[in-house]
């Protein structure tokens, strides 16, 4: 998400590089560029314009201070001026003693509305600790309940379903008091959607909400509708008034001009964004995090949940033990590589890094699609190998290579390719290990999976994944046989005095 603003306002920033001080013909140029940036990506014209003139007023004839280029300078208030445009900070959902607290999902059909109810309530289970019902008014739609129970089976949140009924607020009514006589805390309702706004939703919806007194009232929109997302997003809000926005498809959506322009616009900010299609696909909405994103400064506290969240750190820990002595095998690598995809595409990864550690690359769909069928293709290797064989590498002779590559559908040079990788990254630690490189940080990034899962897919440089194993660094090999090197002549000198 956001990939082409991001582009734009990078090379924007950039272009100031190199300036002691900012002048107003440097700053005008730069501005320009980035009001441009805002109108292509689909911001609301008078938001990009208040986002510009703000920008201006703070840098314009500004000394540059603290040892900061002038380009450094104008990226910080940018970045400030973003975080300020999105709502400054995370909005939660925010719950009573009240039983049930009562959550509406609105929007028109077609949003994402039940799948989005689906999501955040599983969400809520997990981060808040809540025990949601749901239950949809949606009467009119063909099969739009049927389609809530099969969502809440998949969430595993029960759905309250009354199907002798086809009145919406009989529904509610009996939705609420189900959850008060069952201890739900949480009642989340999803609506009935049209495909274009008309006053017979509204009038429903009012209805709704008088009955309910519902604490959130969170409009769905779909984020790839731009500015028609933002206009929808201000008739509900006139009319229904919502508390939130839930935004769909942000990762499909490369511009964001509805992420940016709805809070200015409407005045309350968006709680949720979905990003995928798998029902665990639900992120909080970070502004901060996300102006970090858009300017290339990675989104390491993301990075770090998600690592917490999908990682097993029993695991983590024991992988590390056998890393550091030098007890690391094939079985053991497998179990990281399932683990490692658990935390979703390389790509999305790489977008959570600062671009100073990725060195600026990053990849494409193509590209990270053949990174996640390098993984696949390795997976497979490892899986088409004996226990034995993946504990004891060294008894696979050209014979057990041949039935290997058969098995897993790849060929011999593939499988002595792992096989190499493995070695070097074996030698690798127990350098690591011997230098006292497994201490602090090192230690606790190995356990996180950098150790082996990196060096077997190419080292470092996130490009050489692509590459058939050739792009591995060896520099710490190098560096620790250079070193090993002097210590043998120190050893000597020490002999002869």
């Amino acid at each position: 998400m956001f990939e082409s603003l991001s582009d734009k306002l990078k090379r924007s920033l950039r272009a100031l590089g190199g300036k002691g001080k900012l002048t107003p013909e440097a700053v005008d140029a730069a501005l320009r560029e980035i009001r441009m940036a805002l109108l292509e990506a689909d911001v609301n014209y008078k938001v990009a314009k208040d986002f510009v003139e703000s920008v201006r007023a703070k840098a314009e004839g500004e000394e540059v201070w603290n040892g900061l280029k002038a380009h450094e300078q104008v990226v910080k208030i940018v970045y400030d001026e973003l975080v300020e445009l999105m709502g400054g900070t995370s909005s939660r959902l925010v719950f009573t003693k009240q039983i049930p607290n009562v959550v509406m999902i609105v929007g028109l059909q077609g949003s994402g509305k039940t799948t989005s109810t689906g999501k955040i309530s599983r969400w809520l289970g997990d981060n808040q600790e809540r025990k949601p019902l749901l239950v949809s008014v949606d009467v009119y739609r063909p099969a739009a309940r049927a389609q809530l129970k099969v969502v809440g089976d998949a969430v595993g949140v029960p759905v309250y379903e009354a199907a002798e009924t086809n009145d919406p607020m009989t529904l509610v009514r009996g939705a609420m008091k189900h959850a008060a006589e069952f201890g739900f805390d949480t009642l989340m309702i999803d609506t009935a959607g049209r495909l274009h706004i008309d006053d017979d939703l509204m009038v429903e919806l009012e209805q709704i909400k008088a009955e309910t007194k519902p604490l959130e009232v969170l409009f769905v929109a779909d984020a790839m509708t731009g500015q028609d997302a933002v206009r929808s997003a201000e008739v509900f809000h006139e009319r229904v008034g919502i508390t939130g926005v839930v935004l769909t498809k942000m990762d499909g959506d490369a511009r964001g001009g509805a992420a940016l322009s709805i809070r200015q616009v409407i005045g309350q900010p968006v709680k949720f964004v979905g990003v995928g299609e798998k029902y665990d696909a639900i992120e909080p909405f970070y502004p901060d995090r996300i102006a970090q994103r858009i300017l290339g400064m990675g989104d390491i506290l993301s990075l770090v949940e998600e690592v917490q969240g999908k990682i097993d750190e029993q695991e983590a820990q024991e992988q590390l033990r056998k890393m550091t002595s030098n007890q690391f095998t094939l079985e053991d690598f497998r179990n990281q590589l399932g683990q490692f995809k658990k935390l979703g595409s390389m790509s999305k990864l790489m977008k959570m890094l600062p671009e100073q550690l990725t060195g600026g690359i990053q990849l494409d769909d193509e590209q990270s699609a053949e990174v996640d069928a390098q993984l696949r293709r390795t997976e497979a290797i490892i899986g088409s190998m004996t226990r034995q064989e993946r504990e004891r590498s060294q008894i696979i002779d050209a014979s057990r290579k041949t039935r290997i590559a058969r098995g897993s559908g790849s060929t011999i040079s593939e499988v002595n390719q792992i096989l190499r990788q493995y070695g070097e990254m074996k030698k690798m630690m127990a350098q690591m290990n011997k230098g006292g490189l497994f201490g602090g940080m090192a230690r606790k990034m190995a356990g996180g999976l950098a150790g082996g899962l990196g060096n077997m897919l190419g080292g470092g440089n996130p490009m050489g994944m692509l590459g058939s194993g050739s792009a591995i660094d060896h520099s710490d090999e190098s560096n620790g046989s250079n070193g090993s090197k002097s210590l043998r002549k120190k050893k000597r000198h020490k002999k002869r005095r």
